[in-house]
């Protein structure tokens, strides 16, 4: 595939700004940096919303004046983010269901989920996200009935291999988008032999993009485009350029990962594009 989707992961919802000054917590800001992800290069920003101090929030209306103020500043697609611990699954989908956005990113299994530190010979965080067939399945449910193209997030081999159940069951609908999130202490390691495998699971007319957590992120965003994958960047996931260079914005992030496919011979992909590859509508 020549074009390639970079999606732009605008915030997160556990970095803050002590750790980097860009990241955004306002509608306003949220706009800002959408539109300058979207001037670099993506056509799609995943959401995970913020109240004005930063801390996460799962509320609609907070989504709601967010995508807002968003699509006032340009037509980026949006992607809102399910992902919560301890919530009750009519929450974790509310924002999808009543705001309809484009696209709903959804885990796809259980994981021990942790960050180890060498430094410290500790881990930094460690907890199990549980996310059994019954919740993927209502999650997916919830969006096929409000229009919106789940999003597969995949942090194991075995993550992946669960599409298969729920194809047969009719409740996931082909073509699928998958998201191969590597680097996560109890998931894939990030080298590109594993992406690869990963990849090599893919059906025709499928879509894939890999997510990088930290100094992973240029290594796996070259192995990406090399196998004809797409690519998520964002400050959600990385602070800094290749040459350890905080970046000011989410654009300079969006900027490198689209200088890096036009320099292997693919071309950014328009949300126009980015639409027809990945089956959605207009609305």
């Amino acid at each position: 595939m020549d074009k390639v989707i970079i999606t732009n992961a605008i915030s997160g919802a556990i970095a803050n700004r002590a750790q980097c000054a860009a990241i955004p917590y306002t509608p306003e800001e949220y706009a800002a940096e959408a539109k300058r992800a979207y001037e670099a290069g993506a056509s799609v920003v995943h959401i995970h919303a913020r109240e004005d101090d930063g801390s996460p929030s799962l509320m609609v209306e907070r989504f709601k004046v967010i995508s807002e103020a968003i699509r006032a500043a340009c037509p980026i697609l949006l992607n809102f983010s399910t992902g919560a611990i301890g919530v009750p699954m009519a929450e974790r989908v509310a924002h999808i269901v009543e705001l309809k956005p484009h696209i709903g990113a959804l885990n796809m299994g259980s994981l021990t989920y942790a960050k180890y530190s060498p430094k410290r010979k500790n881990f930094v965080f460690d907890f199990v996200f549980q996310n059994p067939f019954s919740d993927i399945i209502y999650l997916i449910e919830r969006m096929n009935e409000a229009g919106v193209k789940p999003e597969l997030e995949c942090f194991d081999i075995g993550h992946t291999a669960s599409a298969d159940p729920l194809l047969d069951m009719g409740v996931l609908k082909g073509p699928l988008d998958f998201s191969f999130i590597m680097g996560v202490d109890g998931g894939l390691p990030a080298t590109a032999r594993h992406l690869e495998f990963q990849a090599s699971h893919m059906r025709p007319g499928w879509t894939w993009k890999v997510i990088g957590i930290s100094r992973d992120t240029w290594m796996l965003v070259s192995a990406a485009l090399a196998l004809g994958g797409h690519v998520r960047v964002g400050l959600e996931d990385n602070f800094y350029l290749p040459n350890g260079k905080m970046v000011q914005s989410n654009g300079d992030l969006v900027a490198h990962a689209a200088r890096m496919a036009r320099d292997m011979g693919r071309e950014v992909a328009s949300v126009d594009e980015a639409r027809v590859m990945l089956g959605i509508g207009r609305a």
